[in-house]
């Protein structure tokens, strides 16, 4: 099994490698087996990319948005074309399910190209203001040459989020993907070349913890988009602020799900079961603590446990299969340590736990695990595990579970489930978080906006709302008569 691209790097139109950057391996989660070595980028490999960059910006931005706009429609087209093998090759990358990939992640890749290739020739505009004789107007431009951090949950459809907005506007984008999902990112360049996107615009570069920084802090980079942990958005955004560059960070989240006694349980089981075991776990949205009310805590438990139970775990190239690996050994690692964490602390461990007996091999499985008992103080009900871990708490009345639900650092997402839409309202006015759904959970049309608020990241993905984010305002004043001055 490989997956072994041309080259580590694909800067100007075309694969380029150099054999002096640091190896890394990618490592196929189902198996442990290398499926492919490439380079991490020394400092000329990204020079070489952000000067690429930095020349083809300037004619990309002079195309009209419909020019534009008609590159990143025809993009989306060979991406659903194309969906099989670019759902096949982010399973390789991630270990998630096929059957998963095939309906998550190219797919939503492709609709932010559409999407956003559909709206820029109305979504730029500026406006008009009089002023009496005279007048002023505002029109969008582009910010220049930008730089896409991607996260190794969701490869391929992070760096479309990222590019898609920043090359509607007219910029161009340097994208250094996670090292331990390095593969997907290259297509999505050759796609975009391919549905007629010049030379330089959108270029990729490998990269490890040393590669971040140069991008950074190079003088020519304009914004930082950084899909990430907040540790690492912390560093980012401290490193962009120092020279005053635009960012957008989208970070991790212990997002709250409040299920409320009136509420439909299978729903909000689904629900709840979106929101931890999906993608193995591995969503920085997902709704990890689930209060439960006390009237329908055996009810809900019992029936969780049973679908949990139910969970098809095997080889993601099964479309049977329905949960995968972790990404990564590291990953499945902490996972296990967070459940010991919560066993010594005293939770009541509903199901899962541990590595299941089902699967075979050297692969990073771990249980879809459900805590119960489930007190604020734990490590487990603070921290984000990242990872298929469900904490459930009780909880009595909506003013208490309003206050515990925002007491976290975090407040990336949130749910609720409840038959009284009335109540719905309420409750998600006065949660604190960027993202929130009432009576389903983690759906993100790229026509909604994305991010977080607190600690998790600033800025907003998807919608018309992500072009202010690569774009500045231009405002002119029109004098229409002869200019005076009072000496």
């Amino acid at each position: 099994m490989k997956a072994q691209p041309q080259a580590s790097h694909f800067i100007d139109g075309a694969y380029v490698e150099d054999t002096a950057g640091t190896v890394i391996e990618s490592i196929y989660p189902a198996t442990g087996e290398v499926i492919a070595r490439l380079h991490a980028a020394t400092p000329a490999i990204v020079e070489q990319a952000i000067a690429s960059a930095k020349r083809a910006q300037k004619e990309w931005a002079s195309w009209s948005p419909t020019q534009r706009g008609r590159v990143l429609k025809k993009a989306a087209e060979i991406m659903r074309e194309r969906n099989r093998a670019l759902s096949e090759l982010e399973t390789l990358d991630t270990g998630k399910p096929i059957q998963e990939t095939i309906v998550a992640d190219p797919t939503s890749g492709a609709d932010s190209f559409e999407f956003f290739g559909g709206i820029i020739a109305s979504a730029l505009n500026g406006s008009h203001i009089p002023l009496g004789s005279d007048f002023a107007y505002t029109k969008r431009a582009p910010l220049g040459v930008v730089v896409g951090i991607g996260a190794w949950n969701y490869p391929q459809q992070i760096a479309c989020w990222k590019a898609a907005p920043a090359l509607a506007c007219g910029n161009a984008m340097v994208f250094k993907p996670s090292e331990v999902t390095p593969l997907g990112a290259l297509k999505i360049a050759e796609i975009l070349i391919e549905a007629g996107l010049p030379k330089g615009v959108f270029n990729v570069i490998q990269g490890d913890r040393d590669t971040g920084p140069l991008l950074v802090s190079h003088p020519d980079i304009a914004k930082v988009s950084l899909t990430g942990s907040v540790p690492t958005g912390r560093k980012v955004a401290g490193a962009a602020a120092a020279q005053l560059k635009h960012v957008t960070m989208e970070l991790g989240g212990k997002s709250p799900i409040i299920v409320f006694d009136d509420a439909d349980v299978d729903s909000a089981i689904s629900g709840a079961m979106l929101g931890n075991f999906y993608s193995t776990g591995q969503v920085c949205s997902n709704g990890t603590r689930v209060f439960v009310h006390k009237a329908l805590k055996q009810t809900f438990l019992a029936r969780l446990k049973a679908r949990t139970e139910a969970i098809l775990i095997g080889d993601p190239q099964d479309e049977a299969t329905q949960m995968g690996p972790m990404v990564s050994y590291a990953q499945r690692e902490k996972v296990l340590s967070y459940i010991e964490q919560g066993k010594a602390q005293g939770a009541t461990l509903i199901t899962g736990g541990g590595i299941p007996n089902t699967v075979s091999g050297e692969g990073f499985y771990v249980q879809p695990t459900v805590f119960a008992d489930v007190s604020d103080d734990m490590v487990i009900a603070r921290e984000e595990i990242f990872g298929p871990v469900m904490c459930v708490l009780d909880f009595d009345d909506e003013a208490e579970v309003i206050a515990r639900a925002n007491a976290t650092e975090f407040g990336l997402a949130a749910g609720v489930f409840t038959a009284d839409i009335a109540r719905a309202h309420r409750v998600v006015d006065q949660l604190d978080a960027g993202t929130l759904w009432i009576n389903t959970y983690n759906l993100c049309p790229v026509e909604m906006p994305f991010g977080g608020s607190k600690q998790s990241g600033f800025g907003r993905e998807n919608s018309a709302a992500a072009l202010e984010h690569y774009s500045e305002l231009k405002t002119v004043y029109v004098g229409m008569g002869k200019c005076e001055a009072p000496y």
